[in-house]
Order: C-alpha cells, then structure tokens, then sequence
C-alpha cells in the first residue's frame, strides 16, 4: 500500500510522468531477467524502479515542470532527487533492498554522473539496468520540454550512450531486448506506431 501511494504521489506532481514508475519498473525487471537475474533478486529491483523517482517529492514545482532549459541552480536542484528519495525510503525496513537502485540511478559508466560520481563496476547492476530503462522511457515519452522520441531513434540513442552513459553488457541485453520484440509487450500500444 505504501509503495502504491508512493508512486502515485510521484505521478501526481507531474502529468508528463504519467506512467513513467510502473513502465521502467516493468522494463527493469524484464531487463534484470535477461541478464539472469533469478525471482528472489527481481523484487528489490521492482520497487527501486518503482520508486526511482520518489525523491522529486521534494522538488519545487516550478522546476519539475518547466516548459524549457534547466538553468544551472534548477539542474542542482533536480540532481538531489536520487538522495533525497533515498532518504525517504531508508526507514522503512521492507524498502531497504531497494535503495542502491534509487540512490544511483543517475550515475554514469564513465563517472560523470551524480549524486557521487561513481563507475563501472562501482555502481550496482540494478541502478545501471534503471538507468537505462529510466533512460528510454524518458526519451520516449511527451516532457514539457520536447516531443516524444520514436521508439527507434531511443534506442539508436541507448546504443550510442554504451560506454560513456551505460554499462554496455545492460546495452547489449537491452538491444536484444528490442530486437526480439520483448520491448514491445511492455509498451503503449500508441508508442510502438512511432
């Protein structure tokens, strides 16, 4: 019950994120699959996906939902949403596993992600298949700030983010993802035209 209120709350801030939690949650757990992921490791993921985005809780309106560029003290702001949505869930017990997922989401193969500039290997499996999967379905939905990506060019962009933005083996598993249609199970009827 907690972690549905959670991600309504989350949706509830921002009408483009519609569906956004569940979609990368579903994604993640397709994505974790593939890489072997086994049924007792699937539910931790589920809910950090879930619950990705809880920290934005916290975020000014006025910049979660701004038509155009983030300024810099704006871009600041939105990159303290992986902490503080760690710090919302961190005491409560059942959530626990989940955190890694939350906290670092936005960090980056190369390093030059946030919030600690953690990479590679550094950054736990989970929180690198979320971002990818965060990744792609930001790209592919409406935000106020651009039109939504085609499903195709989202991808050539996942695949041209491989070594900089993303692990490449999460890449690769992803790619396959795509290419065997497995993607298309979990998305929108009205984006798989695009």
């Amino acid at each position: 019950m907690v972690l549905a209120a959670l991600s309504q709350a989350i949706e509830a801030r921002d009408p483009y994120t519609r569906g956004h939690s569940e979609r990368v949650s579903v994604l993640a757990q397709a994505l974790a699959r593939r890489l072997g992921w086994k049924s007792s490791r699937l539910g931790a993921i589920k809910v950090g996906a879930l619950l990705h985005d809880v920290g934005k809780l916290n975020l000014d309106d006025a910049v979660l939902r701004k038509p155009g560029p983030l300024d810099e003290r704006e871009f600041r702001e939105i990159k303290r949403h992986p902490l503080a949505g760690a710090r919302l869930i961190r005491g409560i017990e059942a959530m626990r596993p989940a955190l890694p997922y939350i906290l670092f989401h936005h960090e980056r193969w190369d390093g030059a992600g946030y919030p600690s500039g953690r990479s590679r290997e550094q950054i736990p499996l989970g929180a690198r298949i979320v971002a990818v999967v965060d990744a792609f379905d930001a790209m592919i939905s409406m935000r106020p700030y651009r039109p939504p990506l085609p499903i195709r060019k989202a991808v050539e962009e996942v695949q041209n983010g491989a070594g900089t933005q993303f692990d490449p083996g999460v890449v690769r598993a992803f790619i396959g993802l795509w290419r065997e249609g497995e993607l298309d199970r979990f998305l929108p009827d009205e984006r798989l035209s695009a």
